[in-house]
């Protein structure tokens, strides 16, 4: 596979709707899953806080999960939701759980036990302390877990394409089946943008959501 600078750009100019509808779809169908993620995770991280027993589960079943090569874990999938977006987005969701769980989780617990304890004393309920006082304390953390399950998660989704789920997947292995390099890379620099603009997009949402009180800046 030779590349040329030239034809690069020329792929780009000439095929630019169609990089910014599979972008698109990409961005969809990551964005989508970590929603998901994060509907289930972070209340999830917050109940294992409370008890020890559950947490070794849960933080263990997102363990073994994380381990599963993305490629098996789509075609395991496939018995359950047929190819398509479906499939694509459930295994990406499980993928997101972990960082989102296990931040929540660390995030809380490392909230000083002489703060919960003031709150207490100041007659907060338990539901209070949790909204009011450990959730905007450990709002930078858990955004971190955010940030790694989907950045991570549009990382993973290029792999989606082999069970019929679209996305930048479809131009990068397209690519790789016609030895055309440059539509390899369009396809991969695409993705690597959508994840650091995700990312930067994140960071600010962190950063409105953290309280002036705990920044630096």
């Amino acid at each position: 596979m030779d590349f040329s600078f030239s034809k690069f750009i020329d792929y780009i100019v000439n095929n630019w709707q169609y990089v910014l509808e599979k972008s698109a779809d990409h961005m969809s169908m990551s964005l989508t899953a970590v929603a998901f993620s994060c509907l289930i995770g972070i209340p999830l991280g917050v109940i294992i806080t409370r008890n020890k027993k559950v947490s070794d589960v849960i933080l263990g079943i997102a363990n073994v999960i994380q381990t599963v090569p993305s490629l098996a874990l789509f075609a395991f999938m496939i018995s359950i939701f047929g190819i398509g977006r479906t499939n694509a987005i459930f295994a990406l969701f499980l993928y997101a759980l972990l960082p989102i769980i296990k931040n929540t989780y660390i995030g809380i617990k490392n909230v000083e036990p002489a703060i919960t304890q003031a709150a207490t004393g100041m007659g907060m309920t338990k539901f209070q302390i949790l909204y009011k006082v450990e959730m905007p304390l450990s709002v930078a953390v858990i955004m971190g877990g955010i940030r790694i399950a989907t950045v991570t998660g549009i990382g993973v989704a290029t792999i989606a394409t082999l069970i019929g789920a679209g996305g930048l997947g479809d131009v990068i292995y397209q690519g790789i089946g016609m030895a055309n390099l440059q539509m390899i890379l369009t396809g991969a620099i695409a993705s690597a943008v959508l994840a650091l603009f995700a990312d930067f997009v994140l960071g600010k949402v962190e950063k409105k959501l953290t309280s002036k009180g705990l920044t630096t800046n």
